[in-house]
Formats: structure tokens, sequence, C-alpha cells
């Protein structure tokens, strides 16, 4: 949760923002009075929890999702490059340990937990009606996540090979981008990646507060909580979008896979024998996961790679499959009951 709140994820909308939608726009602005401007937006549309959708959902979301339509149906229609076979082995892996940069397996808990909130706060009580209505949203959720992202490695896809391999991420959605729209797409992306991280930065700032708030029994308050994330994350954005991600990659390639684990045990929770058998899975992963980044901290560690599905980035599978199964040998403790004498 702290990775999703004030160490990375926060901090880095208000970066994104300022290096995409404000830079291009706008040389000579200055960091530190955007990132007040940026975090006293998001304080003020967090402070009230039971707002934070209702804001999202109606306003905020619906200028993305067309910001974003126009510009993948303009790159669909007249894309700038052929789409071209590339030959990399490293292609898979890349894409898998990006995907961890989006964080969306280590919110999804606290974004359910704020989706229900929000339900019982809109009057449905019922359980099986709420988790209906969430699973209806999950799936809105799932065809929208699957068009923009689709969308955008399409565009991403026609745009490789006319730019080197060393080009930041940031210039080339700029580039890809203006290339499509002209100067009409500056503005247009300017609005996309605004709105893109005003709404993140609301939703997990408001996630985080609660949780926080729930994890200390309210000692800590919601909205005392929120406030120190967005000093705290104000403060962190001037790092910059490169140096914050340099910063994620290790943490995120440690939690991430134990997280995924986690997820896909908890939908097959009904046949797992046991804690231990899940507790053997997530340690056998962190495991792995740790000797992976020490590895890729430098210090050679050759036998992460001569397990199977390496070249993947999924070598901690096995790992994990062995350790549950294993650990579903070994007996839980019960608590001991006495009979008293006679």
């Amino acid at each position: 949760m702290l990775c999703l709140g004030p160490i990375l994820v926060i901090p880095r909308t208000g970066a994104t923002t300022f290096e995409m939608s404000v830079l291009p726009l706008t040389k000579n602005f200055n960091p530190v009075l955007f990132s007040v401007i940026f975090f006293s937006i998001t304080l003020l549309l967090t402070i009230k929890p039971t707002k934070v959708m209702d804001i999202i959902g109606k306003f905020l979301t619906p200028i993305l999702l067309l910001s974003l339509a126009f510009l993948i149906v303009k790159g669909i229609v007249s894309p700038i490059g052929n789409l071209e076979d590339v030959n990399s082995s490293d292609l898979f892996i890349t894409g898998v340990t990006q995907g961890y940069q989006t964080m969306d397996a280590l919110g999804i808990g606290g974004i359910v937990a704020l989706i229900m909130t929000s339900l019982v706060s809109k009057g449905y009580t019922d359980k099986n009606e709420n988790i209906s209505l969430a699973i209806k949203s999950a799936l809105i959720a799932c065809v929208g996540l699957t068009v923009v992202y689709g969308g955008l490695t399409f565009l991403g896809a026609t745009a490789s090979s006319l730019y080197d391999t060393n080009i930041s991420q940031t210039a080339l959605l700029i580039n890809i981008t203006h290339q499509l729209l002209g100067s009409t797409g500056t503005i247009m992306l300017s609005v996309v990646v605004g709105f893109a991280c005003l709404t993140t930065s609301i939703g997990l700032t408001s996630v985080t507060g609660k949780f926080f708030e729930d994890f200390t029994n309210k000692k800590l308050k919601y909205e005392h909580i929120v406030i120190f994330i967005c000093v705290f994350s104000a403060i962190v954005s001037n790092f910059g979008v490169d140096k914050i991600i340099q910063i994620a990659i290790p943490i995120l390639s440690l939690i991430y896979p134990v997280t995924i684990v986690l997820v896909v045990m908890n939908i097959f929770k009904k046949i797992i024998p046991n804690d231990m058998t899940l507790k053997g899975a997530a340690y056998s992963t962190l495991l792995i996961s740790l000797l992976n980044v020490i590895d890729s901290l430098g210090l050679s560690i050759q036998f992460v790679h001569q397990i199977p599905l390496a070249s993947l980035g999924f070598n901690w599978i096995l790992p994990a499959i062995i350790g549950g199964i294993v650990f579903s040998f070994i007996p839980t403790k019960s608590k001991a009951t006495t009979t008293p004498s006679l």
C-alpha cells in the first residue's frame, strides 16, 4: 500500500503530468509550483471519500476515455508506420516486467474495497447484490482496459521502425501523438495524461487513506492520512518520472510475483488444502523474486536463469507450485483442547 501510495505511484502521477501535460505546452513552468497545484486538487477531491467515485465516474473518466478513443482511432485509420517483425527474445519478458509498473494487481484489493464502500453508501446493502454489481463493474473495466492497452500497443507497434529503442517512454508517446495529430495532438496528449494521472492520484490517495485508517483501527484519521500523502507525494514527484521508475523496478520485481500468486490462489481457495499451501507458494515465489532482484543489481546468480520459464520472466512459477505442494503436507497448528480432570 505504501508503494501504491506516497512512495511510488501517487508521486509518479504528478511527475508524469508535469512532464507530458505541462512541459510540452509551457517550458518554463515551475515544477514545484505545479506539484503544489496538482496535489492540492487531489486533496480537495479525496478529503470526502464517499464523493470520490462520483467525481471520477461522472466527470474525469469520460473525458479520459473519449480522448484516448480519438487518439487510438486516428492511429488505426492513419498509422504512422508499418507493422514489422522484431527479432528479439526479450520482448515478452520486457512487456511483463514493464507491466509491473502499472501496479494493477497490487491495487485491486483497495480498489474493490473503495467500490464496495461506494455501493453501500448508495443504499446497496445486500451482500449478493453488491457482489453482482462489483463483478459487472470489473467486466466493464476489463473490456475498457483491453481496448485502451490494445490500442496503445498498436500505436507503439506502428512506430517500432521509426525510433531507436533507447527512446524514453515519455518522448515516444509525445512523438507518436504529434505525428498523428500535429500540434492538436500535443494538446490532446496533455488532456489524456492529465486526466489519467489525476484520476489515478485521486483514487489511490483515497484507497490508501482508507486502508491505513482501517489498519490502525482509526487511530489515524482518514483526513490526516490523505493530507500527509498529498504533501509527501508533492515533494517526491519533483524527483521526476525516470528516477521514480528506477526506484520502483527492484521493489516491484520483488513483490509483484508474490501478489500474482496470492491473487491466483485466492481464486481457487476452495480447493486449496490449507493455509500452509498458500504460504509455501508465496514464500517460494518471494525467495526466487529476491534472487532475481539481486541478480539484476549486478551480483550474478546463474541459478535463477536455469529455472524453467526464466526466459519469459516466470521462473518463479515452478518454485511456487513445488513450494505449495511441499507445504501442503505440513500440518497446521490447532488450538489444543483439554478435558477437565474428574
